[in-house]
């Protein structure tokens, strides 16, 4: 009996596919369509999300543009070039607005950026109970504008409030916090803070558990305390997000609209609480005149972008 092969049969060997020229095309069907194949949900859910961000972000942008240029009456639409700007400068409400914008804008970063940081460090120092501080701090937020707006109205109400029941309890005289033009902005901006301060306080709660606690090992045994390891520690290692959320609550304090209309109506004491955005609010819907309020949206906007990309540049040259 003869001794088997040990070399296999040209049956038995495996079927091998001719070899592909180098640098020739790739087989029908491969890596283009198998991509496609493979991401094709993908592609459909980003499908959605584009059409809509283009729907409600886009087109208005763009229709806004060309109505700062136009004027409506009577139903036919006119091109005007620059007269709706002209408009706008010319009113003696707009420099007015302007002036409350900034001021509320200041007093907003002075408050509404030191407190909730502020709130943060204090919270992550403590051992028991974050969970239940988070919940207060966040509780603002979850409730509704209009029902946060009716508290601070109950607030400073001059006749029945509990700021000057407080006062009178000190013997000290009640004060017209919404109707008086010294005090109605701050009281604007004291109602904002409280309400919109819980989302920048967990994020920053959120940057400061991220810092190793190695660092403030190492801040103690060099003698340093609180306040030097805030200082030396704490700012410098959450420094990108301070920087972040400054620009984001630069950009929404500019734009605040809410506060001021539900609180004071929007104007306020001979004007004191008109903001841009509310200006915009009374060529609109006050005047019927959509291209001085689209041409007014655009200088905010023109304004918004220019500080925007001032802070991404500087930001830039820092990193490098």
């Amino acid at each position: 009996m003869p001794a088997p092969s040990l070399t296999p049969s040209k049956a038995d060997r495996p079927r091998r596919s001719p070899p592909r020229p180098a640098g020739g095309p790739p087989p029908t069907g491969s890596r283009l369509a198998r991509a496609v194949r493979r991401n094709l949900t993908a592609h459909a859910f980003l499908v959605g999300a584009v059409l809509c961000f283009g729907f409600f972000s886009w087109y208005p942008m763009v229709r806004e543009f060309l109505l700062a240029f136009q004027q409506t009456e009577g139903g036919r639409t006119t091109w005007v070039g620059l007269d709706n700007l002209t408009t706008v400068y010319h009113d003696p409400a707009f420099w007015q607005a302007w002036r409350n914008t900034a001021l509320f804008t200041v007093l907003a970063l002075v408050l509404g950026f030191a407190v909730p940081f502020a709130v943060a460090v204090v919270i992550n120092e403590l051992r028991h109970g974050k969970g239940y501080l988070r919940l207060l701090v966040y509780l603002p937020v979850m409730l509704p504008p209009v029902a946060s707006v009716l508290l601070f109205k109950y607030l400073y109400d001059p006749g029945y409030g509990l700021l000057n029941e407080l006062l009178g309890l000190l013997g000290l005289p009640g004060q017209q916090w919404l109707q008086d033009p010294d005090t109605s902005m701050l009281s604007v901006v004291l109602a904002a803070t409280w309400m919109n301060m819980g989302g920048a306080a967990l994020v920053y709660l959120a940057a400061l558990q991220g810092i190793p606690g190695e660092l403030y090992e190492a801040a103690e045994l060099d003698g340093a305390g609180l306040f030097r390891k805030i200082w030396h520690v704490t700012i410098p290692q959450t420094r990108l997000v301070l920087s972040l959320m400054l620009l984001m609550q630069i950009i929404a304090t500019m734009q605040v609209f809410v506060e001021p209309f539900l609180l004071t109506g929007g104007a306020g004491p001979e004007g004191s609480t008109t903001t841009v955005v509310n200006l915009i609010y009374q060529y609109a819907f006050n005047f019927n005149n959509y291209g001085a309020a689209a041409a007014l949206g655009l200088l905010l906007l023109v304004l918004l972008a220019g500080f925007s990309a001032a802070y991404v540049r500087l930001s830039r040259a820092e990193d490098e």
